[in-house]
């Protein structure tokens, strides 16, 4: 939503305003209906006003940065295998890999066999790279959080900076889990249930286990964002919150129903060739910040919605109060939200 008032002390008057949380009601239902289709429709008018289609470009573009790095790491470590290991990722990409990628891909994993002595070296040039290209779309997630809170930055460098590692760091780890969590079946989960001596149950019970500690993996990793990335100060860490809940629903409706379309309705191989792998991969990532993005704004409308449920003006501006106003300025003007840099 559009801010009304403009300077520090505003920022000020707003944060000491708020500081006093137990007035605000903490069940969902002291807000009413009433408040809650408030936060609805404010959700909506919000996600024009705070520019989140184009936020979310933005965090996309950031996304795919930080892919090349990624891929640098994990070719170097293919070339740390042995013909054992290389043998058993080819028959894997011959399972999963598209077909106008399969046969270049499993090329340049043959060719990395012999390229062990430099391997470790530029798995490690990899993983730096790819922390620094991360810790970008943090930055810029970051940003857009502050845009979705109508809140200036107030934190200073030596804050954000260990902030955005510490993030960029949580992120990574907890996205090589997701994506253990999916590619381990098959041989390695046999071969795992045999050395736990639990056999074939192992295998069966894990088929069906891996889809909610995915899904657990996914809100953690929202939730963190959504609680540490804004210059907003939070009642608590809450590894579920409900627009939390609302992006995971949301990227998961966006995923299949783009994928329907993809299937049946799209036509983007005969418009895009080879590269249509490519451009299917970049409007889903566009859809996964988009679903992002709309649960923090329905958490950010949520705040106001217990700022107007306590006694607190709809058109307040702050109406949450920020973690630190150290750099906001007098002249920082409060009534123009955030533009994506």
């Amino acid at each position: 939503m559009a801010r009304t008032t403009a300077g520090t002390d505003a920022a000020e008057t707003g944060a000491a305003g708020t500081d006093e949380r137990e007035d605000l009601p903490d069940k969902p239902t002291a807000i009413g209906r009433r408040g809650w289709w408030g936060v609805v429709r404010r959700t909506v008018t919000g996600f024009q006003d705070d520019n989140l289609v184009d936020w979310a470009a933005a965090l996309t573009y950031y996304g795919v940065l930080s892919l090349f790095p990624g891929l640098i790491v994990a070719v170097s470590l293919v070339g740390m295998l042995g013909t054992s290991g290389t043998r058993t990722l080819v028959d894997n990409v011959r399972q999963l890999a598209p077909g106008q990628f399969r046969d270049s891909l499993i090329g340049i994993i043959e060719s990395l066999q012999g390229t062990a002595p430099t391997a470790g070296l530029m798995a490690a040039f990899g993983l730096l790279l790819a922390l620094w290209s991360a810790s970008k779309y943090v930055a810029a997630l970051i940003r857009a959080l502050n845009a979705v809170y109508d809140m200036p930055e107030g934190r200073p460098l030596w804050k954000l900076a260990p902030l955005r590692l510490l993030l960029t760091l949580a992120m990574v780890l907890l996205l090589g889990a997701s994506a253990l969590a999916v590619t381990f079946t098959g041989r390695l989960a046999e071969e795992t249930g045999r050395i736990l001596g639990l056999g074939s149950a192992f295998v069966t019970v894990w088929g069906i286990a891996k889809w909610p500690v995915l899904l657990t993996i996914v809100v953690v990793a929202i939730a963190s964002l959504y609680w540490a990335g804004p210059n907003v100060r939070q009642p608590g860490w809450r590894w579920v919150t409900p627009g939390c809940v609302i992006a995971v629903l949301a990227w998961v409706a966006a995923s299949a129903g783009f994928a329907v379309y993809v299937a049946n309705f799209g036509s983007y191989n005969r418009t895009y060739g080879a590269l249509a792998a490519a451009v299917i991969f970049l409007v889903w990532l566009w859809l996964s910040n988009v679903a992002i993005l709309v649960g923090a704004e329905f958490d950010a409308e949520l705040a106001r919605a217990r700022r107007i449920a306590a006694g607190g003006d709809e058109d307040e501006e702050p109406y949450a109060v920020p973690r630190d106003t150290r750099k906001i300025s007098d002249r920082d003007d409060l009534s123009e939200p955030d533009t994506v840099k």
